[in-house]
């Protein structure tokens, strides 16, 4: 079963703070991405959409520390599920809590990337820019046919 990597597709955000989630849906707007944004407050309803869907998301950005469902349990719950490991989508952890036992975390469960939500809205921008840069020029393992 061939699956291929939607660049146009949706960029999943899960974040549990309201806040966090006007402030990026406004730097989006600005950038003028043709993806749509879809936040979620909890890794649990973030999985519930990614099981139902069958549009593949272009991205997902993951906070760490949430309800129900945290962001270290939802990547374990994807790489497991043969179905949603096989779509490849990227998933970067954005999160505040940046220490050296979470980075190293993160990156043993093979996440694509972990970013420190900045304090100021222009180096929060500059890294959903450099983000988005990335991943629309990236080849990923679904790009051939």
């Amino acid at each position: 079963m061939k699956q291929h990597v939607n660049k146009s597709g949706p960029i999943v955000i899960i974040e549990d703070d309201l806040d966090d989630q006007e402030t990026l849906a406004a730097i989006f707007s600005e950038l003028h991405y043709p993806n749509k944004v879809i936040f979620f407050s909890d890794g649990q309803a973030a999985l519930e959409f990614l099981n139902v869907t069958d549009i593949s998301p272009f991205l997902i950005l993951s906070d760490i520390n949430m309800p129900r469902l945290n962001g270290f349990e939802l990547r374990d719950k994807i790489k497991v599920d043969s179905r949603l490991h096989l779509k490849c989508i990227p998933y970067l952890f954005f999160s505040t809590s940046a220490n050296q036992h979470s980075v190293i975390e993160a990156y043993s469960k093979s996440v694509q990337g972990f970013f420190v939500k900045e304090n100021s809205m222009q180096e929060l921008q500059k890294t959903i820019e450099v983000i988005m840069e990335y991943w629309t020029r990236c080849a990923a393992p679904n790009n051939f046919s």
